[in-house]
């Protein structure tokens, strides 16, 4: 693209709509490639900017990471919020479809926001793992309110850490299920529906 032609296509963006375009060709990158293998060189000649620029909304490669990570940990946490008043079991499959729909619509930030964990930078890890959490609180919370497994869950010492295996399972099925969908995305939701129902059964 000619210097003149990027000149005008900055001009068009707001900073909201860079900011977000950035973001998203950093989540395309960041969901092939292991951290160290990004180059801010590389986003900014996809994203038609300057170096410069890009420095300018995220100072380091660490911060634009992180940013990544946030971004899409935060549309998770949207995507799967609890409803109040309506129990988990009516939830659970809605839940799970409008989550399955996040992580195909998304796949490359979806891949991005899960390699956090492997990235050798502890303060993008640090973000990796408070998302986690917050989805985990979330679903607790959930759990805790509900008419059905409220009384359980008081119970049960164990539960958080049923919780965060559950996530984690889901996880690891999500990631699998993105290489090569052999199942449909309803059979996707039942396996992990099913999950978690023996897990609180258990």
């Amino acid at each position: 693209m000619a210097a003149n032609q990027r000149e005008r296509t900055r001009r068009r963006l707001t900073t909201t709509e860079r900011r977000e375009q950035l973001l998203t060709v950093g989540a395309r990158l960041f969901s092939d490639r292991p951290y160290d293998d990004v180059w801010i060189e590389q986003v900014a000649e996809i994203a038609g900017v300057s170096r410069g620029l890009l420095y300018h909304y995220f100072p380091t490669k660490r911060d634009f990471f992180a940013a990544v990570v946030e971004r899409e940990s935060e549309r998770m946490l949207r995507m799967t919020a609890a409803v109040p008043g309506v129990p988990v079991r009516e939830q659970l499959t809605a839940g799970l479809d409008a989550y399955l729909e996040y992580v195909e619509a998304h796949a490359h930030g979806y891949r991005a926001f899960h390699r956090a964990d492997a990235a050798g930078d502890q303060a993008v890890r640090r973000v990796y793992r408070r998302a986690l959490a917050a989805q985990e609180r979330q679903i607790l919370a959930a759990l805790a309110a509900d008419p059905e497994f409220g009384a359980a869950a008081g119970r049960r010492a164990d539960l958080e850490l049923a919780v965060r295996g559950w996530l984690a399972f889901t996880t690891a099925v999500c990631l699998e299920w993105l290489r090569g969908p052999d199942l449909t995305r309803g059979q996707v939701r039942d396996l992990c529906a099913r999950a978690l129902l023996g897990v609180l059964a258990a």
